[in-house]
């Protein structure tokens, strides 16, 4: 299998350390994020990864020249921003494999690709999770106090897919998958989902998730 890491973004709310540093350089207990997300994608049998990048590409590069990770890493340049859907159409140029997994630069799990893998034009969900405290009540009294909880059958799209090849066909050259060909398939009921309760998942987009995620990452990626 192949897969497709989408890291062309700027990283604002990263700043200032993604002045200096594109996100997928981003350290979480000292090892950069792209090089989670290859050690998770080679542990589901991915054997090579297409980088879509356009930030300080040449730093990635780079690094992942020092390394030898065990897979063979591509890079897809956009010298101007495409969207998801435009990255992963320019991307898949590369593949003749007739599915790959795409994911968000930005996210560690521990999803099961192989799970995901059984069905086509699939995207990994996962409960929906609260940042505050959720409060329950009985008239105008407070009887539980719950921090971050999952809502149950409430499910959220965790930036992970399994695509066919002939999608790509239909992605824009420039726009997000998540804005054009996912509403358009999902009508046309052609999308499928594959739920994942109980899965370590994180976003990095705040120095709060990197704190979050630091603290579980050896347990998430062994």
């Amino acid at each position: 299998m192949k897969a497709i890491i989408l890291a062309g973004g700027r990283g604002k709310r990263l700043k200032p350390i993604t002045d200096y540093v594109p996100k997928p350089l981003v350290p979480i207990k000292n090892i950069p994020i792209v090089e989670w997300q290859i050690k998770y994608l080679k542990k589901f049998g991915v054997s090579e990864v297409i980088i879509c990048s356009g930030y300080k590409t040449e730093m990635i590069e780079n690094y992942l020249n020092m390394k030898n990770m065990g897979v063979t890493v591509k890079f897809s340049i956009e010298k101007s921003p495409l969207g998801t859907g435009g990255a992963i159409k320019k991307a898949g140029k590369m593949i003749k494999d007739k599915s790959f997994f795409v994911i968000n630069g930005d996210t560690i799990t521990n999803i099961d690709l192989k799970k995901l893998s059984k069905k086509p034009n699939a995207i990994a969900a996962i409960e929906l999770r609260t940042k505050f405290g959720i409060l329950e009540t009985d008239n105008d009294k407070i009887i539980n106090f719950r921090e971050k909880k999952e809502i149950q059958d409430t499910w959220m799209n965790a930036g992970i897919y399994h695509l066919q090849k002939d999608v790509l066909k239909e992605l824009p050259n420039k726009g997000d998958i998540e804005k054009t060909l996912f509403p358009d398939y999902a009508k046309k009921g052609k999308l499928n989902i594959v739920k994942f309760k109980n899965v370590k998942w994180y976003s990095i987009d705040s120095f709060k998730d990197m704190e979050d995620c630091s603290l579980e990452v050896e347990k998430i990626i062994k």
